[in-house]
């Protein structure tokens, strides 16, 4: 792309610089120059009295053959010798569109004695099993990964892909999509079809969560998306369904591999897996102090549930990163979660929302925590987290 000034057009008025929100364009011997600050808006072009400014686009790229593409896949993530859970959500609801469009569920497994996994992927809505079982891609590792699912895109041409925005999701399909040259819409939290134009249509919170906007790939293929654990339902399992597994060789040799995992240490996150749990005891800034969290620590226990936090508490240093609820934390949808002393920013009910019952303890009777809360209690949670940890003692027996 290019922006040329007429030098026999221009005058030098300055009416170009007045209208350039980036500063861009100074004047110099009555002539206007448009410096490295320009990112080609437009707003010079239609502000010229004198029709002096031009911008010139680069040919598009010849558009992609759309109709060479069909069916879903999904990268089918294994932690410990598992699928990750964001996996068997993805295929789920990979089923529920592709039976919507009409096609095939595919699903890439990567690991080391991981047999058992391809059935489990047919259980849950795939027609398709890709496995490469090999102690190359035992552990994740971005060369081997990324080498991979390239080359099973571009045999396959699947004309949609779900990958987990999770961190090896996330650190995956950027890499994926620029070497196949398509479009990424990252962290969605809803996913449609357009049936008329057969668009996968990605929904993702945007401007610091207070949108939601609707993201489109109509020209090339595949759409590839990252969508966040825990806003996808599980399907139901159903050992009846049969499906295709089709065992392949990573296509990648150690010695090509830049890296090499010598240890894995994983961060101690209490007993309970924030996102796996069901029930789930939040604080917020309310606690006022970090020491108040003993309040959430000791009404989470008692339920057997796992302690939650707001981004502020984070960011005070009140509690662990690992804790984070939010948009810029985990998303949550537990059975229940109880929110102590938080106010409700977009951010935060962009993670935990879709919970089953939600609890709101805040003073504030106007907090925006109550517009998505179930049950609202207005007092001092000082006062009402003591008084539900003594009842809940009682019922149990320990008092």
């Amino acid at each position: 792309m290019e922006i040329v000034v007429d030098k026999t057009k221009c005058t030098g008025c300055s009416v170009c610089v007045k209208h350039c929100p980036f500063g861009a364009i100074t004047i110099e011997n009555r002539l206007a120059i448009i410096g490295e600050g320009c990112n080609y808006c437009g707003a010079c072009v239609s502000a010229c009295p004198f029709q002096a400014i031009t911008i010139f686009k680069e040919e598009r790229e010849p558009q992609t053959d759309l109709s060479q593409y069909n069916g879903i896949m999904v990268f089918g993530e294994v932690r410990d010798g598992k699928f990750a859970n964001v996996a068997i959500e993805l295929i789920s609801k990979a089923r529920e569109l592709a039976d919507q469009i009409n096609t095939k569920v595919t699903t890439v497994i990567l690991g080391e004695n991981i047999q058992a996994l391809s059935k489990e992927a047919i259980y849950y809505g795939s027609d398709k099993v890709l496995l490469f079982d090999d102690p190359v891609v035992k552990e994740y590792r971005n060369d081997s990964y990324a080498k991979v699912l390239t080359d099973v895109i571009l045999d396959e041409k699947p004309e949609i892909v779900l990958i987990g925005a999770t961190s090896i999701g996330r650190a995956l399909a950027s890499r994926v999509a620029v070497r196949i040259k398509t479009g990424l819409t990252a962290d969605c939290t809803g996913l449609d079809i357009d049936m008329e134009r057969r668009i996968l249509l990605q929904t993702r919170p945007a401007f610091g969560g207070n949108i939601m906007a609707t993201i489109e790939c109509p020209n090339h293929r595949p759409q590839m998306a990252t969508v966040r654990p825990k806003v996808m339902k599980k399907g139901k399992r159903d050992e009846k369904r049969t499906g295709e597994i089709v065992r392949l060789k990573p296509g990648i040799t150690e010695s090509e591999i830049r890296t090499k995992i010598i240890d894995i240490i994983k961060q101690k996150e209490g007993d309970v897996n924030l996102e796996e749990a069901e029930i789930i005891v939040s604080g917020g800034r309310g606690l006022h102090k970090p020491e108040n969290f003993s309040l959430i620590r000791e009404l989470a226990s008692l339920l057997g549930g796992a302690v939650g936090a707001s981004r502020a508490t984070v960011d005070a240093g009140w509690i662990e990163p690992f804790h984070q609820v939010g948009q810029t934390g985990k998303t949550v949808s537990p059975k229940l979660y109880i929110a102590v002393g938080i106010s409700g920013a977009i951010q935060h009910l962009a993670g935990m929302q879709t919970s089953d019952i939600i609890v709101a303890i805040n003073k504030d009777p106007d907090a925006p925590i109550f517009n998505v809360a179930t049950y609202g209690i207005v007092g001092d949670l000082f006062v009402v987290v003591p008084a539900l940890i003594k009842e809940i003692k009682k019922a149990k027996g320990l008092e």
